[in-house]
């Protein structure tokens, strides 16, 4: 068994369950776990499809440049917004890149989600921003998605998608199902005529309860 084994077994554990949780379809979104060294990097492969992933699929790459230490397949082609995250967001070490439907319908329409739930403050920081638009797989895109999650755990990507952050891969998944329920909330909220946002006054209440 190799070194890199328990963290591939993660991130291969997150991406069926995602999948499952329908985050995305096909081959579409990402997740990857950096090591506690900031050395390495175990991600998903780029184009392959998630119900017929196994242990040996995941990828581990340096996270410097890309380059593959273990596997058999090219990394996601969004390593570098993955490596990106992690330089610049300190104490992060999983991110999970999703096309949940919900989440990215905002995305598209360039709406970001505003603070309608209690769970948003506990779980994304606050409400979720919308990062700018840059292409895929490029080191900008990386910058920019970064810059929205300074004082975020989660951020909509503009025509693309959503993505969320942790100190572990769990905690990024976990993030990222509260991502598209609150998008999916507000959308049925918006449909049925009316989505209160909570007050500056009760966010602030709610931000001391939580210590944060």
């Amino acid at each position: 068994m190799s070194n890199f084994a328990a963290m591939k077994e993660n991130v291969l554990e997150n991406t069926l369950l995602a999948y499952r949780e329908g985050l995305f379809a096909g081959t579409s979104g990402n997740l990857s776990l950096l090591d506690d060294t900031g050395t390495w990097m175990a991600i998903t492969p780029s184009s392959f499809r998630y119900e017929k992933m196994k242990l040996d699929d995941i990828v581990v790459v340096e996270a410097a440049t890309g380059a593959v230490v273990e596997g058999k397949h090219r990394p996601s082609s969004e390593w570098r917004m993955h490596a990106a995250i992690f330089r610049n967001v300190p104490g992060s070490r999983g991110v999970v890149h999703t096309h949940s439907p919900y989440a990215t319908a905002f995305a598209v329409a360039g709406m970001p989600i505003p603070v309608i739930l209690i769970e948003m403050i506990a779980y994304i920081g606050g409400d979720i921003p919308l990062s700018g638009f840059e292409l895929p797989g490029s080191e900008e895109l990386g910058a920019i998605v970064a810059a929205s999650l300074r004082d975020r755990n989660a951020c909509l990507m503009a025509n693309h998608g959503a993505l969320a952050l942790g100190s572990t891969l769990d905690q990024a998944h976990l993030r990222a199902i509260y991502v598209e329920d609150a998008a999916k909330i507000y959308s049925l909220a918006l449909q049925a005529g009316k989505a209160t946002v909570l007050s500056k006054a009760a966010i602030a209440a709610i931000r001391k309860k939580l210590g944060r």
